[in-house]
Order: C-alpha cells, then sequence, then structure tokens
C-alpha cells in the first residue's frame, strides 16, 4: 500500500492538471487476496473493530462445535487450508475483511489524488466473478463514478442476457454513489439508518462500461468472434441502462505477451479491417444519442446480497450448486424474456414504485433485513422468494424451525426437508413445468398452491406457493423452474402486482429499455433473432435521424434508438 500511494503521489505530480486529464482510474480489477503474516495481523484487527470481544465473535462464529473457542486474540488466523470443512463464519468474515481492507487501499489513493486537483473524478473499474471478495455496492459509496468491466461467457443470446443484467447491476450499485454525494451535500439532515437505506436523490446515476471486448467473446475453451453489429448492440445495451459510454480494452492487439490475441479494437491485422470499422461507426452512434437522460423504466426490483454469494460457496452446503449468483441470474432471464425492466437492490434499499421485490436464494437475512422485506409486503409490496432465501441470519448461522427461517411468517409456508437435486436430474411440477438443483418438503401455514410436485417421493405436495400477508401478496418457489416455467410465473406475479412489460407491443426476440426525462422520453429496441421485425412505434429514430410515423424495422441483430412522441 505505501509503494501504492508513492506511485499514485507521482502520478499525481505529474498529471494532476494536465488539460487532458478527465478521469483518475486507480488500479485495475481489485479482487488480489493472500494469506501472509501482515494479513492475518490486520484480519484480527478487523475483527475486533467488527465484533468488540472474543465472546460476540466466539458466539457469532459458533466456535463451540469442534471446539474451536477462542480465548486470545492472537490465536486467531486467516481460514487457511483445513483437513476438513473450514469454519463458515471465518470464511465470510474474511471476505468481509477483504473487501473493506481492499477498499481501504483504494481510498488512500484516491484521497491523495483528489487532493491534488479536486475537479477530477476518481474511480476504479469493478471486475464479476464469485470469486471477487469485493462488495460492489457498498464500495459504490467511494467512487466518483462507478465503472464496471464485462465480458460475456456464452455465445448465444446468452450474452445478450448477461449483457443485461450487468448494466443493471452497475446502475442499482451507481445508486449508491449519487445518494452518499447527496448525503455529503446535505448538511444538517442525519444520515440514512442501515434499516431503511437511503433515498435515491438522483433517479440517473451515473456509471460507465470501462472494459469490454471488441470482436471476441471468451467463452470455454475459445474465443468466439462476435458476428458483425454485435459490438455496437452490446455496447448501446450498456448505455440504454445508463452507461455514459462504452469503452474497451484494448486499443491495438500486442504481438507478443500473455494477452498478444486478446480482442483489440485495432487487430492484428491493422486498422483496415471490420472491428476497426465498427469501432468507428459506434463512436458516430453514441455522438447521436447524447440528449438521452432520466430514468430506466423499471417496476421489479431484485435484490442482491454480496455476502449472500459469499456465503453459499462453503464447502459444507447440502449441494455444491447452490449460487446466489446463478440465481440472481436466472430470475433477471426470466424477467428480461418476459419484458419488464429491472432494478438491482440490495437489502435496505428503498421500495417505493417497485410493483415487485424478488429474493432470488437471499441466504442471509438479519433481523433489518426481514423487516425491510416484511414491511414492504405489509405496505402492499409483492414479494417473489426463491428456496434458501431468509435460511441462515448474516453470520451463516441457520435459523431454526424450519425454512425460510426469518420469512416464514410473510410466506406463509414452513419447509421441513430438503432434497438437493444431482447434475440432470429434474423433479416434475404439476402446472407441466419442471424444477432442478433443489426442492422442498413443503408445509403451508396460510399460504394457497400455486402448483404443486408430480411423481416421485414429492408428489402432491406445495411447490410454488401464494400467501397473502398484510396489504400485500408473497410467493415463495422451493424449486428452481426451467426457463420457460420461471418466465410465465414471473409474469403472472408481476401482473399480480401491477407491473406491465416495458414494451408490450414488441414482438418476442426484441429487448425493448425505455428512458424517460422531464420532458421527453427515448425506447432503445434490440432485435436478437434472426429475422426482420416490425416493431410499432412514433417518434424520431435518433441513429438515422428518421422520422418514424406507424413502426419501426429492425433487421436482424438490430438497433433503434427512438425519441418517441408524447401521448
Amino acid at each position: 500500500r505505501k509503494a501504492a500511494l508513492r506511485i499514485a503521489g507521482a502520478l499525481a505530480d505529474r498529471y494532476a492538471h494536465h488539460p487532458a486529464l478527465a478521469l483518475w482510474h486507480v488500479h485495475n480489477e481489485y479482487g488480489t487476496t493472500c494469506h501472509c503474516e501482515h494479513t492475518a495481523r490486520a484480519f484480527r484487527r478487523w475483527l475486533a473493530d467488527r465484533h468488540g470481544d472474543l465472546a460476540t465473535l466466539n458466539d457469532v462464529w459458533s466456535t463451540s462445535f469442534w471446539s474451536q473457542h477462542y480465548s486470545d486474540w492472537a490465536q486467531i488466523s486467516t481460514p487457511r487450508a483445513t483437513q476438513y470443512l473450514a469454519n463458515p463464519g471465518q470464511l465470510l468474515d474474511f471476505r468481509r475483511f477483504w473487501s473493506d481492507t481492499l477498499l481501504a487501499a483504494y481510498a488512500e489513493q484516491r484521497d491523495l489524488l483528489r487532493a491534488a486537483n479536486p475537479t477530477i473524478p476518481v474511480t476504479t473499474n469493478y471486475v464479476l466473478g464469485d470469486w471477487v471478495p469485493v462488495d460492489h455496492a457498498r464500495w459504490a459509496t467511494e467512487v466518483d463514478l462507478v465503472a464496471v468491466d464485462h465480458y460475456p461467457s456464452a455465445v448465444d443470446v446468452g450474452a445478450e442476457e448477461q449483457t443485461a443484467l450487468v448494466g443493471d447491476l452497475a446502475r442499482g450499485w451507481a445508486r449508491h454513489a449519487t445518494a452518499r454525494r447527496q448525503t455529503t451535500a446535505t448538511a444538517g439532515e442525519p444520515p440514512a439508518t442501515p434499516d431503511r437505506g437511503p433515498t435515491w436523490p438522483d433517479p440517473a446515476p451515473a456509471w460507465l462500461l470501462m472494459e469490454s471486448a471488441p470482436n471476441q467473446i471468451h467463452t470455454a475453451g475459445r474465443m468466439h468472434t462476435k458476428e458483425p453489429g454485435r459490438m455496437l448492440r452490446h455496447s448501446l445495451a450498456h448505455v440504454a441502462r445508463g452507461s455514459h459510454g462504452a469503452m474497451f480494452f484494448q486499443w491495438r492487439a500486442p504481438a507478443g505477451g500473455a494477452e498478444r490475441f486478446h480482442s483489440a479494437l485495432v487487430p492484428h491485422a491493422g486498422p483496415d479491417s471490420r472491428v476497426f470499422r465498427e469501432a468507428v461507426e459506434l463512436g458516430a452512434a453514441l455522438a447521436r444519442l447524447t440528449e438521452i437522460r432520466g430514468t430506466v423504466e423499471a417496476s421489479v426490483a431484485l435484490a442482491v446480497d454480496a455476502a449472500s454469494g459469499w456465503a453459499l460457496r462453503h464447502p459444507g452446503l447440502p449441494s455444491t450448486r447452490l449460487d446466489h449468483h446463478d440465481e440472481v441470474a436466472a430470475a433477471h432471464r426470466a424477467l428480461w424474456h418476459a419484458g419488464y425492466g429491472c432494478d438491482v437492490v440490495v437489502p435496505g434499499d428503498p421500495l417505493d414504485g417497485y410493483r415487485l421485490l424478488v429474493l432470488p436464494a437471499l441466504y442471509l437475512v438479519g433481523d433489518a433485513t426481514a423487516g425491510w422485506v416484511r414491511e414492504h409486503v405489509q405496505r402492499g409490496g409483492h414479494l417473489l422468494a426463491t428456496y434458501l432465501s431468509g435460511a441462515a441470519d448474516e453470520h451463516a448461522r441457520v435459523r431454526l424451525g424450519g425454512y425460510p427461517g426469518a420469512l416464514r411468517d410473510v410466506l406463509g409456508v414452513r419447509a421441513e426437508e430438503f432434497h438437493p437435486l444431482a447434475d440432470g436430474d429434474h423433479v416434475r411440477l404439476a402446472d407441466g413445468g419442471t424444477g432442478r438443483i433443489w426442492a422442498e418438503t413443503l408445509h403451508l401455514a396460510g399460504a394457497d398452491v400455486v402448483t404443486s410436485y408430480a411423481g416421485g417421493l414429492l408428489d402432491g405436495l406445495p411447490a410454488v406457493t401464494r400467501h397473502r400477508s398484510g396489504a400485500g401478496t408473497a410467493w415463495y418457489v422451493s424449486t428452481r423452474p426451467d426457463d420457460d416455467t420461471y418466465r410465465r410465473l414471473l409474469d403472472r406475479a408481476a401482473r399480480a402486482a401491477g407491473a406491465t412489460p416495458v414494451y408490450p407491443d414488441a414482438p418476442a426476440g426484441v429487448e425493448a429499455v425505455r428512458r424517460r426525462g422531464d420532458d421527453a422520453s427515448w425506447l432503445f429496441l434490440f432485435n436478437h433473432t434472426d429475422r426482420d421485425q416490425r416493431v410499432p412505434a412514433r417518434g424520431v429514430e435518433l441513429l438515422t435521424g428518421a422520422p418514424v410515423d406507424e413502426a419501426v424495422t429492425l433487421p436482424p441483430g438490430g438497433v433503434a434508438v427512438l425519441r418517441e412522441h408524447t401521448g
């Protein structure tokens, strides 16, 4: 950290007032960890600050199991390799510690750079993946601009699904940065409490796609060449969701080095190449969209929690297939295909204006988070929670009395046993769908059955339920439905909550994203099919400047951006 500060200081001395300087970018893709003695000492200090005393730490780590009791802070080390299973509380806290420690390292350099020239914003680029020990929502309060790297791993329409999810994630994180700036600027007002969360002062928070690949998708075992037009489509999908632009790694493909075949704007073939011509076309397209501003239309809130993702990686769980991010992606994918705008939230965020709150395997639910969910439903909001939501408290201690733990009363169910499913295995549902990964022996405690398991050990038992709670409604999904079933289910729950798709006139395979400003709205349309699609619309198509009186026809893989006619 001292060496990094020296380097940042040298850069500040040389470039702080350079006329071309627009943004400081500190480090790259924070996420590296280690288990050295420096780390062990810092970890102990962090634990003492977090828990206060050893009695509390022993309690939240459940150290009475396997005689792990600590009587001195010096006895605690990092969670290194062990013969069998590591302590889940220790592993979870180690992830939290690394997020805080890396953030402190970033903040040191940020403060130095900010002091050198307070007018230049400072950021770092978020790298995505379940291996990353960074709570990006919390970090967002410390950056001036949320910046993300996105490299899809799928080569089919899954790449477009992943692009939409990352855009929504980045926008959700960016709201925390905006809330922090407003809190700093509002003198005399107390900060928002953790239970209630911030009140968003700016509906269009700033974020930026800082890294993406111009002409390749790095999929399992190979590099897939992006089809013509896909660079534009992916870039504008991020812009539609609030990004202030589209940036790439890298500028020129090198002749040597580890990433000599990494995607680049100027490939080995040079500027006389398709990828460079498409980059020039993208630049021209972005210049035509500078008027776009305002909120991204969304009626569904999707809860994401970094700590739940970390906790579900413990090897002592009932299945190695449990993954919070996979459940987030599955729910988002279903909403995306059903045409609903989606905002990503973290527990405690404001929920005013959202018709439906979705909790995909929100495993860690403390009392404050349970109150946040309960208040949403009691006040008339709708909720859809999947298996494992609420099963453990914030320290990864399982809540006793049956699953889904802290949310049993809201959901009106009690799961007695779980049934993890093997790879390739599934359960049948009475509505014709299937479920995989997980199933439960579920008992009703006030809820009604939406669909049941059909056949096998769970034949006739509830699989999906709905419960009237207060002025709202809470759905529970005890398995992972197949994609078509999940899309129909979330569409049903969203419509019951009063939500509507962003653009009901869009045909299947056409993605619609709307941005709304004070006096105008803009509609992005993406054709993800292999045939022409005619979409009813009225306005001005900004990429071409052409007026649209009745409809716009999108070629295969085509994009249109309309300034809509009001009324």
